[in-house]
């Protein structure tokens, strides 16, 4: 492996050690209890080298809520592509399940420091995630055509609501039963049986 090779891996792996650091304080503490010097020593690193991946602790947020909410639209977006449009949905409703019961931090970061991004960050994190709920809308409605979109619209955002609740209600002893109680209401909402 050659010197810039190791090199840019080694800014890269640092860089995801920040994020990683940033998520589980923003999720701890909140984002305005942790200074950049509580992220340098979670993730193990000196002040200013926090400086060379992130501008500020805003940029920081705005990386972790753009990266999550591009990642739901894509992933969301390749799930909605299965032939059959109930397959579709079913593999939605069990992606964004996975995601709640993995990425429990970001959304808790979500819920309690959405406003604390910058007003041009806080529109492309809004804007990638009413992509991702149209994408479940479009599916929902091909399954039912006679869905009007706010109709549709409203039943998914109950089941972002139900499944993001996670975080904060379920203890996670047991991952696969609460994945299969999430799932099987989460088909129940959107008005269609867990199995068909």
């Amino acid at each position: 492996m050659n010197e810039v090779t190791r090199r840019s891996r080694m800014k890269a792996e640092r860089r995801q050690q920040l994020v990683r650091a940033a998520s589980r304080l923003f999720a701890e503490r909140g984002f305005r209890s942790v200074s950049m010097e509580d992220l340098a020593a979670e993730a193990g690193v000196s002040g200013p080298a926090i400086y060379r991946h992130f501008a500020s602790k805003e940029a920081l947020l705005a990386d972790l809520l753009i990266d999550v909410s591009e990642q739901l639209l894509e992933q969301g977006t390749t799930r909605a592509t299965n032939e059959s449009p109930f397959d579709a949905l079913r593999l939605l409703v069990a992606f964004h399940t996975d995601f709640a019961l993995r990425d429990r931090d970001l959304i808790r970061i979500q819920d309690h420091d959405f406003a604390n991004l910058a007003v041009e960050d806080a529109r492309t994190v809004s804007r990638l995630q009413r992509s991702y709920l149209e994408v479940w809308v479009g599916v929902l409605r091909q399954i039912d055509p006679t869905l009007s979109e706010s109709v549709a619209r409203t039943k998914v955002q109950a089941v972002f609501g139900l499944l993001n609740s996670t975080p904060h209600s379920a203890s996670h002893r047991d991952t696969e039963a609460t994945r299969s109680i999430l799932e099987a209401m989460a088909m129940e909402a959107l008005g269609l049986s867990p199995v068909r």
